[in-house]
């Protein structure tokens, strides 16, 4: 019989093979067969007793410590840029062993929660336990939630603040973070279920109180696993930032550039002036230049910089906050086009002609003065007549070319027919302390609209421009609706007394007609719903797949490399095109350039979501002291559960829950999004106007309950009084149910007696 190994040859062995560890492997490995295979399982199950090995679902491993090559769930980036690890599976006693990261330069960034195959090290007197060096990603971290814990005699539970989950999680004890009751945490899972059928988990975070000021948005940022906190070597770097320098740029100190924002601007990116042009070939034309901050100057292809901005992939903008891509060193001073400071840019000067069509253009990298920061509102007041003091010298020179390119501009638009789309954007004032003061619908002035359709210009510009170099690029992909989408909103057209017509390649002129046919009417809202419902969403691609909402052929981001790291890209790329320095397109940029565009796609989605999760929660906040008033709003949406109610004052979205709509059985039609009442007909679809009144509104997750008043101003039947049970009383059991018993209860006699 083959000689049974030591404990030590195992370990060894197990050292040597972290791929191979199963009870077959090491019988195939030390040639063991029948009554041996017998003996080394003996010997395996006394080495798991003993703590000399931890069995890992079908393999073994030295339980003294981890493997050499493990899962690894990556855990946040510290205040030194240092990124630690855990083991996915440790089932050891004792602490958890620390696993520092160690990347190389073509190593792909790591986001908070990913998992990865790893190949480990030991280390002593080192503060932790491992070093990790990356294999390759392996998928996504174990479920995160965040909630409220709820203390109990062995550990806890946690109740999920996300409006569509239900299931609490329990805490075992001693994974608990000594977490207080009612505190809000955040916890991730750590076993299957169990007891009561609940998930474990174990609290990895205590945010504090739910119902502190801005906590709203701190609950949507851990939700959402958004980083926040810069790490030291970040924020290191950003420190030791110093201003462009003149050398290798064209100097356009001269030109009178302005920036116009919001009056709550946090950055400002970008810079304009338009020139009227005195080339007789192009009579009535003009020069028009966006600037663009020249980020790609101060964050360098594999710096710590443009690791964590692209960990991030874009600025996440909440009511009461921003996390931005990059340190406040950069975007709110060195890569902020202020009033009266030499800046940094690249810039493009495009020649639009009368008809406000792009003749040419010429990118440069230089160094712009702005001559003013102006506001939206500060800008066209002056165009309408009064000036401010800031803004009456620049009415000639600045601001009336400005606004003489801008009508140009809108004669190429209609030409183009761009998707024409009239849907409000609410904003949400926080006040000092942290709540609602107002919501109120933002205006939409034509200084608003001149700055889109000069970015839009610049956009295509640079697209165009990197065609023309033949260099890679980030295209911002907006794919045509599909087939089924643009059925569904044709039949809302036509149960709307409309026409989309059929049998034509589809373009945004035929959407823009529908829309001008419902403008004004009792559809109108409705229409532009259904319109923006039947659109795919944007994302970013190497390939070129055109914009459909903007008709446009060739379209990349280029105007906002402080908020969006697609847009440094961009700037690299015309960076390398041009020779203008070292600081251009790698070609590690080149390589990754997919999986980039798949990461910050995802990025942009997520930053999405949690905004609107945190626009929710502030709105039930601020309707919360209002239960029981009533509100008018139109059917936004209709599931087989209810119908959801866009209110008129506030733009908050409330459930009608089904239970709570008249006094009959409805049937979901899915296909044409409508609810059909079975006995009367009464059909609940989208864009109806109804009269709700608040039942409930619960800040923490953000929910609207309503009860349904008035449908197409009819009134709705009181809910009826049969069948509510009254106290005391006991509800008769439904025929069918008593029969379907009886008939049960015959079966299982008949089976149990003896013949």
């Amino acid at each position: 019989m083959p000689q049974i190994p030591s404990r030590q040859d195992i370990l060894d062995w197990l050292a040597d093979h972290p791929g191979a560890s199963s009870k077959r492997d090491l019988s195939k490995a030390f040639g063991l067969k029948g009554p041996a295979k017998i003996e080394l399982k003996r010997l395996l199950k006394e080495m798991e007793a003993e703590g000399l090995l931890a069995k890992r679902r079908r393999g073994y491993h030295d339980a003294a410590g981890l493997p050499p090559v493990a899962v690894l769930q990556v855990l946040r980036v510290d205040s030194s840029g240092d990124l630690w690890a855990r083991a996915a599976e440790f089932e050891g006693e004792g602490p958890e062993p620390v696993i520092l990261l160690v990347l190389k330069k073509t190593d792909p960034a790591l986001a908070p929660g990913e998992r990865i195959l790893a190949r480990l090290s030991a280390v002593e007197g080192q503060g932790y336990d491992y070093e990790g060096r990356l294999i390759r990603k392996i998928g996504q971290a174990s479920h995160r939630i965040v909630g409220i814990f709820r203390k109990a005699a062995e550990g806890g539970r946690i109740v999920p603040i996300d409006k569509g989950a239900d299931k609490e999680w329990t805490i075992p004890a001693g994974d608990t973070l000594e977490a207080k009751d009612g505190e809000l945490v955040e916890a991730e899972q750590s076993g299957p279920k169990g007891r009561m059928g609940l998930p474990r988990a174990r609290v990895i975070e205590r945010l504090g109180d739910p119902s502190a000021p801005r906590a709203v948005s701190l609950i949507a940022i851990h939700q959402h696993g958004i980083p926040d906190d810069f790490p030291d070597a970040v924020i290191a770097e950003a420190d030791a930032a110093k201003p462009a320098s003149f050398e290798g740029r064209e100097d356009l100190t001269g030109l009178p550039f302005v920036t116009i924002d919001p009056a709550d601007a946090r950055d400002r990116d970008d810079a304009c002036l338009v020139i009227p042009d005195d080339d007789p070939k192009n009579e009535g034309g003009f020069l028009l230049w966006v600037a663009i901050a020249d980020v790609a100057h101060y964050v360098t292809p594999g710096s710590a910089l443009d690791r964590e901005a692209r960990n991030r992939g874009n600025s996440t903008y909440f009511p009461d906050r921003v996390v931005p891509m990059l340190p406040d060193r950069l975007s709110g001073d060195l890569c902020s086009l202020h009033e009266h400071v030499p800046r940094a840019v690249l810039a493009v000067r495009m020649k639009v002609d009368s008809f406000g069509n792009k003749v040419s253009h010429r990118f440069t990298r230089g160094i712009i003065n702005s001559v003013a920061s102006l506001e939206y509102g500060q800008v066209q007041a002056a165009r309408d007549g009064a000036p401010d003091a800031k803004t009456e010298p620049l009415l000639d020179e600045v601001i009336g070319p400005i606004f003489a390119c801008y009508e140009a501009l809108k004669r190429a638009r209609a030409r183009r027919q761009p998707l024409e789309l009239d849907l409000p954007e609410r904003q949400i004032v926080i006040d000092d302390e942290g709540k609602v003061a107002s919501v109120k619908f933002k205006e939409r002035l034509d200084a608003h609209k001149l700055i889109e359709e000069f970015m839009v210009l610049a956009n295509v510009a640079a697209a165009e421009e990197l065609e023309r170099l033949r260099r890679p690029l980030l295209y911002r992909v907006h794919e045509e609706p599909s087939v089924e989408k643009i059925e569904a909103l044709r039949e809302v057209a036509q149960a709307s007394g409309f026409t989309l017509a059929k049998g034509q390649v589809l373009k945004t002129q035929h959407l823009n007609n529908l829309l001008a046919q419902a403008e004004g009417s009792e559809f109108d809202e409705l229409l532009n719903i259904s319109t923006l419902r039947s659109m795919t969403q944007a994302y970013y691609a190497p390939q070129n797949l055109g914009h459909f909402g903007l008709a446009l052929r060739s379209y990349a981001h280029f105007t906002s490399p402080i908020r969006r790291y697609s847009d440094l890209i961009v700037h690299r790329a015309l960076i390398l095109g041009h020779g203008w320095g070292k600081d251009g397109l790698s070609p590690q940029d080149i390589e990754i350039l997919d999986e980039t565009a798949q990461h910050i796609s995802e990025t942009e989605r997520r930053s999405m979501v949690a905004e609107r999760d945190t626009t929710d929660r502030y709105l039930a906040a601020y309707l919360s002291e209002r239960v029981g008033a009533e509100f008018a709003g139109r059917i936004s949406g209709v599931q087989k559960f209810g119908a959801f109610v866009k209110l008129d004052e506030t733009g908050a979205d409330g459930l009608i829950p089904i239970r709570e709509i008249g006094r009959e059985f409805f049937h979901f039609d899915k296909e044409a999004q409508e609810l059909i009442g079975a006995d009367t007909g009464l059909r609940i679809t989208i864009g109806q106007r109804v009269l709700v009144r608040l039942a409930e509104a619960v800040p923490l997750t953000g929910g609207l309950m309503l009860e349904l008043l008035e449908l197409e101003g009819s009134p709705m039947p009181s809910r009826p009084s049969k069948g509510r049970r009254k106290p005391g009383q006991r509800m008769p059991r439904k025929m069918g149910a008593a029969k379907a018993k009886a008939r049960a209860v015959a079966r299982k006699t008949k089976r149990t007696r003896k013949p």
